[in-house]
């Protein structure tokens, strides 16, 4: 792999949204030079200015980078990218090594390395868990699919971005474990808006009951990165809700074909299309809540503002 004058390789990025800005950022404040592309202009235009620089194709993006990041909302939008007209897999050579850190399906996310594979060229499957938060603060846990070789070239990068970093096994290994982290994610706002509403309909003041829960067993990251949302009842996004129905069906996907039954899952799934039809698509999914408060007639925040001390 070619580098910089820093001796660092020189980075592509494709995807500056609400996880891959913050993430772009911090690659470029640990010293990185970075290559740019996005649908959106905006974000392009504000990381220009701090140094990036732009092209107009996933291809210009990848001949112009040692290694190329892609942190997109959809399968149909990592196959784009990489595949479709000007796609950065025309750029693909030997020494060449992407990284894909988008949550999309495993057996698309294989069918991208074999095709890279074919090259010359590696790819890793990197998800990550941590939301917006995490994104920002450099802290996220990034579960990593491919091969040994390729992980140990990614470490330094992977080392900016998050704090927790685990090679879970080989091609399409990362997207496997990030279905299973969206499943338990899920689980766990359920779990966190029933006993709130269960606890705040029969008179506790909500804040009280996060504030004892986040000191015993039920202790959860849920409630510390989205607690104040929930009790609020403002949800702009850190993590969108259709993005979260598309990771629980690519985990109901991956149920089917190893015969794994899910009914949580799917449960919780319905609820968040539920959302979704009701024109809340785009709110963070700890909106969750406001679906257990339909079901009880009852709205967290009328018990925050109308409870006593």
């Amino acid at each position: 792999m070619s580098a910089e004058p820093s001796g660092k390789p020189r980075i592509g990025f494709i995807g500056l949204g609400i996880m891959g800005k913050p993430m772009a950022r911090n690659l470029m404040r640990a010293g990185y030079s970075l290559v740019i592309h996005n649908r959106s202009q905006a974000s392009v235009d504000e990381l220009v200015g701090e140094g990036a620089s732009a092209r107009s194709t996933p291809r210009d993006v990848a001949a112009e980078s040692d290694l190329l990041i892609t942190m997109l909302p959809d399968t149909p939008d990592v196959l784009d990218v990489y595949t479709g007209p000007g796609g950065a897999l025309e750029a693909a050579r030997p020494g060449w090594l992407a990284i894909d850190m988008s949550t999309i399906s495993p057996l698309v996310s294989r069918e991208l390395c074999g095709r890279a594979r074919a090259s010359g060229a590696e790819m890793l499957d990197a998800p990550v868990s941590g939301g917006d938060k995490g994104a920002i603060a450099g802290t996220l846990s990034i579960m990593v699919g491919g091969s040994a070789e390729a992980f140990e070239r990614a470490g330094p990068i992977f080392a900016v971005l998050g704090t927790t970093v685990v090679r879970v096994g080989g091609e399409g290994a990362g997207q496997v474990v990030k279905a299973c982290n969206q499943v338990v994610v899920a689980g766990v706002i359920a779990a966190v808006s029933e006993g709130l509403v269960l606890g705040a309909k029969s008179g506790v003041r909500p804040e009280k009951i996060v504030e004892v829960l986040q000191g015993g067993l039920a202790s959860t990251r849920v409630l510390e990165m989205r607690g104040e949302k929930m009790l609020s009842g403002t949800f702009d996004p850190g993590f969108r809700v259709r993005l979260h129905i598309k990771d629980l069906r690519i985990a109901l996907e991956l149920a089917r074909e190893a015969g794994v039954m899910l009914p949580l899952t799917e449960e919780i799934e319905q609820m968040m299309q539920n959302l979704r039809a009701a024109g809340r698509g785009d709110d963070d999914h700890s909106a969750l809540v406001t679906v257990f408060e339909e079901l009880a007639h009852f709205r967290l925040t009328d018990a925050v503002r109308d409870s006593p001390t």
